[in-house]
């Protein structure tokens, strides 16, 4: 394969709606260009894209898929991405190599809600964005009111270049209204290129010149161009549509069928002609704030933005080469872990097909096998410099599960697979709760964790696992001033145990004055701080323990071993089992032996005169509270509203947002488990939603009640 400059390089991430035909787009594209000689299909599990064995399963994309194409002596990378949000982490990774967007529309059914998530995405990354409107052909294709959709929802950055005469399984010719042609295709997919006809002639011409107008809005000297001449020529309408994209101020809109091959040839002619080349995209800054740009001359950086696993090759990550070349051979620094890397075999890809190349430039994608510490997000540059790009950033979880092994001599090859899982999908976290006890896995669904782990557990590593409830991170806290005595003593045969401690617990809040005296069951009680210590806990609040010993009654040495024991309760608190937080704790008084007394003494009496203090100093239980934001069709907002005020939701506001309703509320933790499955069946698929942690609250006493009767019916048959 030959070396392609980068003013001959494109980038495009395939994106849209799950049953838009993405994957039919690169497989005709593959096609067009040679690369492959025959069209594979989804249902047929033949393409180039979907050829891992669960997305045969599925019969839709799992992972991202790295593929090229060559046309017009141009080189095209092309990065096939899942629909389903759950996969979404696979669409945001792709940005960070592409340059260009292509947005396919389903013609059935315009702008989805997978649409509006993606669009948004193209916002944030600053991706310049064109629509392709596919399965034309489809009996049920409506282009003129999937259009008013897409104008909706983009508003008049949208621009027709393509109209079809006829929608249905009619179609088979489109109005070019750039070139100002008409393309009729046969039904092997070969095209004619013809005039226009009459009675489409004033249509194409009031669409020509609303794609003048657009292009010369893009371009100031256009602009100046239009007004002098009334018109542009193609070049000059080229121009400003590349400009138009690049600063996101036009969105062009294609026709094809995917399916039969109509129009892909126009779209990859296209792509060559004004899609932007990578040298004229904003240069990716490093983590200092350098911006590196896309030049073959200056020194060789690498970003790469997958990783996968693949048996008998093993790892592969691929990259985009951001500055400079890179060559068989070359060694390289990978930045971010300190490490020399040898890059002894470079590839283009295309899905499973690797085809060996000596030299990539600036701009080009590229993958590289047996990195030895080289994963995602990590930069790898010439030796002579030491710069790093930014992170993806990837988004939020919304689904946690527990897993364990079935069986516990597997506990090791578990945690093993999990790491390399996440390697190879960032978006899914891994978790071990010492609070909970538990193994958290994290992710974007229900679906999306029990594809890239569960079905690799069970079919790649051949480990039985087992997803369960997991438990939520309760916080305990007292709500007011309480005291307690404990006495441990334990004689055995010699020197037996001893200790006892007398303590007042209140609640603790920022700014508080320290104590002078407590109210305890109706006596005062005075108390004379000698020492203050103020521990910030690691999962949030305070505790300040107070020494208030006069007299020698307990030696200071033991004063050490009682905040030991308070913490420990603290870790574990009385009520669930879940850490305490913000609490004072002021130790007054208390006995000891001479002979008898130790710090295991002091230990457990603390921690049991703590633990009865509690009990008395009305205590609550407190519980994670997340921001929801929920995106779903207006006909499904009334189900969706009364099933989240069925999870105790605090519903705060609604909005329109591009012909979607947005709804936002705050909703307890412990009543979102297994919600992106219940929200996919309530709408059909069609909503979707993010969330975010906001505050700890009280949980009603309902709850509390139930939460506390379950913790001590476990603590009693354990």
């Amino acid at each position: 394969m030959k070396t392609y400059q980068t003013d001959k390089i494109r980038n495009i991430a395939l994106i849209g709606n799950g049953g838009s035909g993405k994957t039919s787009i690169a497989e005709a594209m593959l096609f067009e260009g040679g690369v492959i000689d025959r069209k594979g299909t989804v249902n047929g599990k033949n393409t180039a894209s979907d050829y891992n064995e669960i997305e045969h399963e599925n019969l839709n994309s799992v992972f991202s898929t790295v593929l090229y194409t060559e046309f017009n002596d141009h080189k095209i990378n092309i990065i096939d991405t899942p629909g389903a949000d759950d996969f979404i982490g696979s669409v945001i990774s792709s940005f960070s190599a592409a340059d260009l967007a292509l947005m396919a529309i389903n013609a059935q059914q315009g702008v989805e809600v997978g649409t509006e998530i993606l669009s948004r995405h193209c916002d944030t990354y600053s991706k310049p964005l064109m629509f392709v409107m596919n399965k034309l052909d489809h009996e049920n294709a409506n282009f003129e009111k999937a259009l008013e959709s897409l104008k909706a929802s983009f508003g008049n950055k949208v621009v027709v270049v393509q109209y079809p005469v006829a929608n249905g399984p009619d179609f088979n010719a489109i109005i070019d209204v750039l070139l100002m042609k008409m393309y009729k295709f046969k039904e092997n997919g070969e095209r004619e290129i013809l005039e226009i006809p009459a009675d489409q002639k004033d249509t194409a011409e009031e669409l020509h010149n609303a794609l003048i107008e657009a292009a010369a809005e893009n371009d100031e000297q256009l602009m100046e161009l239009f007004f002098e001449k009334g018109s542009l020529d193609e070049n000059e309408m080229r121009k400003g549509i590349t400009a138009g994209l690049i600063s996101r101020g036009m969105f062009p809109v294609f026709c094809i069928s995917a399916e039969k091959s109509f129009g892909i040839k126009r779209i990859l002619e296209f792509i060559t002609n004004v899609a932007p080349t990578p040298d004229v995209m904003p240069a990716p800054e490093t983590e200092d704030g350098k911006a590196i740009e896309c030049k073959e001359s200056d020194p060789t950086s690498l970003f790469v933005f997958k990783t996968a696993n693949e048996s008998h090759i093993g790892e592969i990550n691929y990259f985009k080469v951001t500055s400079g070349a890179v060559s068989e051979g070359m060694d390289l620094n990978n930045n971010n872990t300190n490490t020399k890397e040898r890059l002894s075999q470079l590839y283009a890809v295309a899905g499973k097909n690797r085809t060996k190349v000596s030299k990539l430039v600036a701009g080009d994608i590229g993958a590289a096998v047996k990195l030895k510490n080289t994963k995602t997000n990590h930069s790898l540059t010439d030796p002579k410099t030491s710069f790093k790009f930014p992170a993806i950033n990837f988004p939020e979880a919304k689904h946690r599960t527990a897993i364990k092994a079935i069986n516990e001599s597997d506990d090791e090859k578990l945690g093993e697979a999990l790491t390399r899982l996440q390697e190879i999908d960032p978006t899914v976290s891994v978790e071990y709760s010492k609070e909970l006890k538990q193994i958290i896995l994290s992710g974007q669904g229900e679906y999306h964790l029990n594809n890239i782990v569960k079905w690799h557990l069970d079919n790649v590593y051949k480990i039985e696992s087992e997803f369960y409830a997991p438990k939520i991170p309760y916080r305990e806290t007292i709500t007011k001033v309480a005291g307690a005595d404990y006495r441990h003593k334990k004689q055995s045969g010699g020197s037996g145990q001893f200790g006892e401690v007398h303590m007042v617990i209140e609640p603790y809040k920022e700014g508080m004055p320290d104590p002078v005296s407590y109210k305890i069951d109706g006596k005062e009680v005075k108390v004379n701080v000698r020492n203050k210590e103020e521990h910030p806990l690691p999962w949030g609040g305070m505790l300040v323990y107070y020494n208030c010993i006069v007299g020698g009654a307990i030696d200071a040495r033991f004063l050490p071993a009682i905040l030991k024991g308070i913490m420990e309760k603290m870790e574990e608190g009385p009520l669930t089992g879940s850490y305490a937080r913000d609490i004072k704790v002021a130790i007054y008084d208390g006995k000891m032996h001479p002979v008898d007394s130790n710090e295991i003494s002091f230990k457990l009496a603390g921690r049991n005169a703590f633990r009865a203090a509690f009990k008395n100093a009305g205590p609550k239980i407190m519980e994670p509270i997340y921001d929801v934001e929920v995106l779903v069709p207006s006909d499904r907002m009334g189900d969706v509203m009364s099933d989240l005020q069925g999870r105790r939701a605090m519903i705060e506001g609604m909005n329109s947002d591009k012909g979607f309703e947005k709804l936002n509320a705050k909703v307890p933790l412990a009543e979102l488990n297994k919600y992106s499955t219940a929200l996919s069946s309530l709408t059909g698929g069609r909503a979707t939603y993010s969330m975010k942690f906001s505050k700890y609250e009280q949980v009603p006493m309902d709850v509390q009640e139930k939460l506390m009767k379950a913790f001590e019916e476990e603590e009693a048959e354990d």
